[in-house]
């Protein structure tokens, strides 16, 4: 047992050291270090779905103002963008860890999160399907250089991506699985696939759902696009063949400008957000124009060593019924 488990963290280096490269090299990204918390009432924390409560502690030294800390950090990467300087065309990447108390446990999601985290400064001509499917195809080849290394490493371990990601639309799905949970279209569309790009995820669709909740003020899911379609984000989804199901490996997209950002807020009857801090700088034209995401670095090594539950690639707390479905004794936790 403890020579399986030295074997899987020295694999999960490699996993991390190779995917991050390749990842700064195709988007010329520069590594940054990243905040653990981030003040409260700037705006700035991801408030996700709206309804997940952050982690929060008063702060001695600063007369006892509430911090909370981050469960991701798609704005502050933004404003970080600015602070730097970074030139068009070129971006950041970080190590995000993040703590989510509110998410379930399941085989895929811990309370613990960790993600490579990036941005990229744009230009106000790249906001379109294009500059998104090409950044998209991007992260893809270097997914598919990190599993071909992998596959190299540990024989046993088959290299299965398709050379090129499919691009879907959320109401695509819906028209081809008129009957099935997102969830379950998901699946069925990677299962065909093996690695989508789902696009359009936090918008209406033509049924009048969404796909799945995203935050009003990251990510443009509802600007109508050349199609007639609306929304410049989505997931990378590949097909896990060890859980027999849909695996999404990111979440990502163009991010608002001003008048997605109002549309976007209007639409979930939340525009009091644009008295915070970074909602008025972006109102006011201060924010870069970027492109950005998180890639799950657990979900990331889960696929690539083929582990069925992300407790076996990921130290976090766990309740005793998940620890049991991973396979891992206690014991194993307590040395």
């Amino acid at each position: 047992m403890k020579e399986e488990l030295l074997r899987t963290e020295e694999i999960l280096t490699l996993v991390k050291e190779t995917f991050s490269t390749q990842l700064s090299r195709r988007l010329d990204l520069i590594k940054v270090s990243s905040p653990l918390a981030v003040l409260d009432g700037t705006g700035v924390n991801d408030d996700l779905n709206g309804v997940e409560r952050p982690v929060s502690f008063s702060i001695k030294g600063m007369n006892g103002r509430k911090a909370v800390v981050v469960q991701s950090l798609a704005k502050w990467k933004r404003i970080r963008l600015r602070e730097l300087g970074v030139k068009p065309s070129k971006g950041i990447l970080t190590d995000m860890h993040a703590l989510r108390p509110d998410e379930n446990f399941s085989p895929i999601h811990s309370i613990y999160v960790d993600q490579w985290d990036w941005e990229k400064h744009i230009l106000p001509s790249d906001r379109n399907m294009d500059y998104l499917k090409d950044t998209v195809r991007k992260i893809y080849q270097a997914l598919r250089m990190t599993e071909k290394l992998v596959s190299e490493t540990c024989p046993e371990i088959e290299a299965v991506l398709p050379e090129d990601i499919t691009f879907l639309h959320a109401d695509e799905l819906i028209q081809k699985y008129p009957c099935l949970t997102p969830d379950e279209r998901e699946s069925e569309a990677t299962k065909e696939y093996g690695a989508i790009f789902l696009i359009g995820v936090g918008g209406k669709l033509s049924d009048g759902t969404i796909h799945d909740g995203r935050a009003p003020d990251y990510d443009d899911w509802s600007t109508v696009t050349e199609d007639g379609r609306t929304g410049l984000n989505g997931d990378i989804i590949v097909w896990n063949p060890v859980l027999k199901s849909a695996f999404e490996i990111s979440s990502m997209g163009i991010r608002v400008d001003p008048e997605s950002l109002l549309r976007q807020l209007r639409i979930r009857g939340c525009t009091e957000r644009l008295n915070l801090e970074f909602h008025s700088s972006l109102m006011r034209g201060e924010l870069p124009p970027c492109i950005g995401g998180g890639i799950g670095q657990s979900r990331v090594c889960m696929y690539m060593l083929r582990k069925e539950h992300i407790s076996q690639v990921q130290v976090s707390i766990w309740p005793e019924s998940e620890m049991y479905t991973a396979s891992v004794s206690k014991e194993s936790y307590e040395l």
